[in-house]
């Protein structure tokens, strides 16, 4: 009876064990499938999805110097794509473009570091095309959800990357909302 508990029990350990090391080897290899699927973005006219049956793909590239930090940014804002990068938000302009981009990601993986960014950090989004535009960082406030004059176009080249807060809460998304406000350099648009 004690040797059977033993071989239930190591069962059991080696099975937890093999999930927790699956979730890592699929994130792992998500990573790899983005970038591979941004380099042939960079090379063809139109998106390239980095699994066959994704319903995302990445669009730009953020870079934060200050922080060694690079993310893929994802077509879309839903649940399925937060899982696997930033994702932005696509009523808003495109990343790079002229106008305020919209781009939101997880607390807890991939905008980590969103609280780390002080005002005038440096933030660069490469676009399909290779321009990189450079945007300083303008301030970071934190709003309801229901506060949304703030996603509202403007005129201003603008950069929202917005999180849920705080930063260290027990519970996923809560009614609040990290923002970092960043705006683009003058003169800064490059090939």
């Amino acid at each position: 009876m004690k040797r059977l508990l033993v071989i239930t029990l190591f069962l059991a350990a080696t099975w937890q064990l093999a999930a927790g090391g699956w979730i890592h080897a699929k994130a792992w290899l998500s990573e790899v499938l983005i970038a591979d699927a941004w380099k042939a973005t960079q090379s063809e006219t139109d998106h390239v999805p980095p699994w066959d049956w994704a319903d995302t793909w990445p669009v730009a590239r953020l870079s934060v110097p200050g922080l060694e930090i690079e993310r893929y940014i994802l077509a879309g804002g839903s649940g399925r794509t937060l899982a696997f990068g930033p994702g932005w938000i696509e009523n808003s302009a495109r990343p790079g473009s002229a106008g305020k981009s919209i781009i939101s990601g997880h607390r807890d993986t991939h905008f980590r570091f969103l609280q780390q960014l002080k005002k005038g950090d440096r933030l660069v989004i490469e676009r399909p095309d290779r321009g990189l535009v450079h945007y300083a960082v303008l301030q970071q406030s934190v709003h309801h959800e229901t506060e949304t004059g703030l996603l509202q176009p403007d005129a201003h080249n603008q950069l929202l990357l917005i999180t849920c807060y705080p930063f260290d809460a027990l519970v996923p998304g809560g009614p609040l909302r990290y923002v970092v406000t960043a705006e683009e350099v003058a003169g800064s648009v490059s090939l």
